[in-house]
């Protein structure tokens, strides 16, 4: 991942983590530029973050939303990968391919599609 990425859902995962110590949300500029920054980073569109931003209550479900759509992903792309893994050291190629299909199915995050379409492509280049 890319140094600015994981920084970005560091700040994500702390803001998230002090929310669900019992700490209140508060919409400062700096919060509200982090969720800004985050949200196309798992495919929440600009109109639904700025409605969001309206008032705290939907601002942390918000970051919940975004935090969740990181944590699922990765363990949906982590978990594919390993059977990918799996099959292809079996010499089941097809199988191994419908792993990253499976992924590219249902995943909304932009990077775990990357990860999914090069891991794809890499496959695609077996003989």
């Amino acid at each position: 991942m890319n140094a600015e990425l994981d920084a970005l859902w560091e700040q994500l995962w702390g803001l998230e983590n002090r929310v669900n110590q019992g700490e209140p949300l508060e919409l400062t500029e700096r919060v509200r530029d982090l969720l800004r920054r985050a949200a196309p980073t798992v495919a929440i569109s600009n109109t639904e973050v700025e409605a969001a931003l309206a008032d705290v209550e939907s601002a942390t479900v918000l970051l919940r939303k975004v935090r969740a759509r990181i944590h699922n992903g990765s363990n949906r792309i982590v978990d594919a990968l390993y059977r990918m893994s799996r099959l292809r050291k079996k010499g089941d190629i097809e199988g191994a391919r419908q792993q990253m299909r499976d992924v590219l199915a249902v995943e909304d995050v932009p990077h775990y599609r990357e990860i999914a379409e090069g891991q794809l492509a890499g496959l695609d280049e077996l003989p």
